[in-house]
């Protein structure tokens, strides 16, 4: 994990997103997972790394309802995500995979419960990734220009060096370049901007 602190550190051209899988908040069930690793160490990793890019974006994985998992072990969770503020999250409900030691415990919590605090650990990460892009109205973010939006066929689209779709309306003679936007509305996965310099926008003759 050093290694890649010190490669961000010494390697400007890394984007400012980064995904770490974390599974789990509290350290009693990341010991049962055998993730190897402590929430305050995984904490500790994303000080470190946002101490030399501080507007490194998050994302990670979440499994709510590991065989074991109390109350207090799920809050533990919600606690590790509101203090890292993921900018993204990928989280599922434990499911038993045959031949993994994992397996053959026992799964002791009803699935209304795992459902329900999913739906809270979600609801907490769309609202972090809503709070996110609205701080970036009114910035100005470099982006790569990908292609056409999906939205709408007439106006491109982008991601930006912290993995943020932005949507705005330019000639295909962008797609493929590194252009800076100014950034004018947000929605919750997305952005929407206006391309810094007019001129860029001209039609190629």
């Amino acid at each position: 994990t050093q290694r890649l602190i010190d490669v961000y550190a010494r390697v400007p051209q890394l984007v400012s997103h980064l995904h770490l899988p974390v599974q789990h908040g509290s350290d009693r069930i990341l010991m049962a997972m055998k993730r190897g690793y402590t929430a305050m160490e995984y904490k500790s990793t994303v000080r470190k790394l946002r101490a030399i890019r501080p507007d490194m974006a998050m994302s990670s994985d979440f499994i709510v309802g590991f065989p074991g998992e109390t109350e207090d072990d799920f809050q533990k969770m919600m606690k590790l995500i509101a203090d890292v503020r993921f900018d993204n999250s990928f989280s599922f409900i434990f499911s038993p995979r045959p031949g993994t030691p994992a397996a053959n415990l026992h799964d002791d919590t009803p699935h209304e419960v795992k459902l329900r605090r999913l739906q809270e650990l979600q609801a907490v990460i769309n609202q972090n990734i809503k709070d996110i892009s609205e701080e970036r109205v009114g910035t100005t973010q470099r982006l790569l220009v990908e292609g056409y939006s999906k939205r709408d066929n007439g106006e491109l689209m982008g991601r930006t060096e912290c993995n943020r779709v932005v949507n705005f309306p330019g000639s295909a003679r962008l797609i493929g370049q590194l252009i800076d936007v100014n950034i004018t509305e947000a929605m919750t996965y997305t952005l929407r901007g206006e391309v810094r310099t007019a001129e860029t926008l001209l039609p190629t003759l």
